[in-house]
């Protein structure tokens, strides 16, 4: 379990910095910070991933239409919300691939 955490950590800071390190920082942060509860990292992580989306789709908005927004601005945010989504997925499943060892541990 340790190990697939760490991996995660370590594929996260690994990552160019998305929305300007935040989702990075935010991980840093939750291993530092044990004070703060796991529901409120996993939905600021999540908060953020939804921000990065909808500046994905405020730039492809913006690109359409013709107001001003460079194809390479439209594609690095696309590829920002492309990467966030596809990092909350991996912690998602391994998360699910924990609960599921847990569930089927005999005692």
């Amino acid at each position: 379990m340790q190990s697939g955490i760490s991996s995660i950590t370590a594929a996260a800071t690994s990552l160019p910095s998305l929305a300007g390190g935040s989702l990075t920082s935010t991980l840093n942060s939750a291993q530092s910070t044990a004070s703060a509860p796991f529901s409120d990292l996993l939905s600021d992580a999540v908060g953020q991933v939804d921000q990065l989306e909808s500046q994905a789709h405020a730039a492809v908005t913006g690109l359409m239409s013709g107001s001003g927004v460079d194809v390479h601005e439209a594609m690095i945010a696309t590829q920002k919300a492309s990467m966030a989504f596809e990092l909350a997925l991996a912690v998602r499943n391994k998360a699910v691939q924990a609960y599921q060892q847990v569930i089927g541990m005999q005692f």
